[in-house]
């Protein structure tokens, strides 16, 4: 039943934990905020100038690889993507409802998660219905 659960619920988790952590202690949502813009290493470039790459920027990748393999699983026509669906939509509310609701989640780093959630929710259920109709004409 592990399977069903969203990948994507991994940077939305990691997330949460960067902004909640900054917002118990003492620097507050402006403190996590800048913990995710701030350079965690910076590559020299053949141009001369630099690569910087936050914690921000690192949470996005992994969402987007995250974001691959989602959308691979949304192509399984198996019962346990249904279920995959309900949570994607269920995580898809949650992101919603925290970028409007939650201080510190109305950052562009979290609305990019948050399009990337719904692209998996759109993705899922396209495709959901795109092999049902295929099954609908083979069958009639």
């Amino acid at each position: 039943m592990l399977i069903a659960l969203p990948l994507l619920v991994i940077p939305v988790a990691i997330y949460a934990v960067v902004i909640l952590t900054g917002v118990v202690g003492t620097g507050g949502v402006p403190a996590a905020e800048q913990a995710l813009r701030e350079p965690i290493v910076t590559i020299p470039m053949v141009s001369g100038g630099g690569w910087t790459i936050g914690s921000g920027d690192i949470i996005l990748f992994l969402a987007l690889i995250l974001l691959f393999f989602e959308l691979l699983k949304s192509t399984s026509s198996q019962k346990v993507a249904i279920v995959n669906h309900a949570l994607s939509m269920i995580l898809f509310v949650a992101c919603l409802v925290a970028f409007l609701l939650i201080k510190g989640f109305a950052t562009s780093t979290f609305f990019l998660i948050l399009t990337m959630v719904m692209l998996d929710v759109l993705a899922g259920f396209i495709v959901t219905i795109i092999s049902a109709r295929k099954d609908l004409e083979f069958g009639g």
